[in-house]
């Protein structure tokens, strides 16, 4: 790899930005340019639903790197110019502006985008979407001055927006088309847990429901009404229903795009010169034999090293078991901080079994399947994720009651 060869990076959000640091760091000296729809300099995401939204940190604190990290390494940090196309034969991207880049690898991690309602009333004053700073910021003056606020889906961001306006004093409903939150995620008998959490924060949910219109005077948010025909009054609606992968360049490029853009373990697409990396990519796990796409914080931190070392030619593959953690009101008072290690499918577990004190909130919760241990959550329980790792990766079949027992150590799990 000559230092005459120019790497190219759409998308300068945490993958992006870690992608161009795995580049230097393995010793890359060729050109890089950084290219990001967004006028911020690369930013992570967790913390605008998390400490910023609740205003426990400054947005500063988010960025990836420091301001002059970009031009001290060399790399061309070109903001609020979003890629237009991708021209696979030319090995170029064209930027909105006319500007044409010449690469000779690619790494798309153009990330994902909120999922909206095909509902009357969605374009009202008072509906919010989270993705970006400017999405947190616009959460965040209206949590200051409304009453009522609607919460339109029950997962990671819409339960961890729904903790930050109850700590604010608003008074909040969630609307979840299952049974319980984050059912798909966890199963039933942990999902109740955070129902309880919620719960005895003063959160009302309806179940079993959706949002058939938002309601609407004169422009503005009014509540909405479900599909039950029942209505809630509201003075802002969040909708937090997922997010849709970015991958309208992928398509127009021609490459495989399937929930995501397909890649192999190696995280490279079909075409040898373009790999993909962070919420975009729906990458083969060795580990679990079979695509996954992850949406999470920790995925966006550590696939672009693969990423990077794919770039640069080299035989990799990324094989980490999927990470993600929330922040749920404060663990000193009845709320949840979680890590999450592992993978469940909905339904594809035999068995959970929990060590600790579930009712005062300090715990694991493990999933098994004929005896192995596919996942396991740690809540308001510290140091157990190098265990739990190891745990899950030995496909040791394990003695449940020595499972739920503190007094084992995870680690003689392993050898029995």
């Amino acid at each position: 790899m000559g230092d005459s060869e120019r790497f190219v990076i759409v998308g300068a959000g945490l993958a992006g930005a870690k992608g161009a640091e795995a580049l230097r760091r393995q010793g890359f000296d060729g050109r890089i340019a950084l290219v990001g729809d967004e006028p911020h300099r690369p930013y992570e995401r967790p913390p605008l639903s998390k400490g910023y939204l609740a205003g426990g940190m400054a947005f500063e604190a988010a960025h990836v790197h420091d301001e002059g990290w970009y031009a001290e390494n060399r790399v061309d940090l070109q903001l609020g110019v979003p890629v237009q196309r991708i021209d696979r034969s030319l090995r170029q991207v064209e930027l909105a502006d006319g500007t044409r880049l010449d690469y000779d690898k690619l790494l798309l991690a153009t990330g994902a985008h909120p999922r909206s309602l095909p509902v009357p009333g969605i374009d009202a004053e008072g509906v919010l979407h989270l993705r970006r700073v400017e999405d947190s910021d616009r959460i965040k003056r209206t949590l200051a001055e409304v009453e009522r606020l609607v919460v339109v889906g029950a997962g990671w961001i819409g339960l961890e927006v729904t903790a930050a306006a109850r700590t604010a004093g608003v008074a909040v409903t969630v609307v979840e088309t299952t049974e319980l939150p984050l059912l798909r995620v966890l199963g039933p008998e942990v999902a109740r847990v955070f129902a309880d959490v919620h719960r005895q924060h003063g959160v009302e949910f309806r179940f079993g429901t959706a949002v058939d219109e938002v309601r609407t005077a004169r422009g503005r948010v009014t509540g909405v009404r479900l599909t039950d025909g029942t209505e809630v009054g509201a003075d802002a609606v969040l909708v937090a229903v997922g997010v849709v992968p970015e991958v309208t360049l992928a398509e127009q490029a021609g490459l495989r795009v399937q929930n995501g853009v397909l890649v192999d373990a190696t995280l490279r697409t079909p075409d040898p010169n373009i790999v993909a990396a962070g919420d975009v990519a729906n990458a083969f796990n060795p580990l679990l034999g079979k695509q996954i796409r992850v949406e999470h914080w920790a995925n966006a931190l550590n696939q672009p090293t693969t990423a990077a070392a794919a770039m640069l030619g080299r035989d990799v593959a990324y094989s980490e078991l999927p990470y993600f953690f929330t922040d749920q009101y404060d663990p000193g008072a009845g709320g949840i901080g979680m890590e999450f290690l592992g993978h469940v499918e909905p339904g594809g577990y035999d068995q959970v079994v929990f060590r600790g004190d579930v009712e005062a909130r300090e715990f694991i919760a493990f999933w098994l399947d004929g005896g192995r241990v596919l996942a396991g959550m740690n809540v308001n329980v510290w140091d157990v994720q190098e265990q739990l790792g190891t745990l899950i990766t030995s496909g040791t079949t394990v003695d449940t009651a020595a499972l739920a027992d503190p007094d084992t150590p995870l680690n003689d799990l392993i050898a029995r």
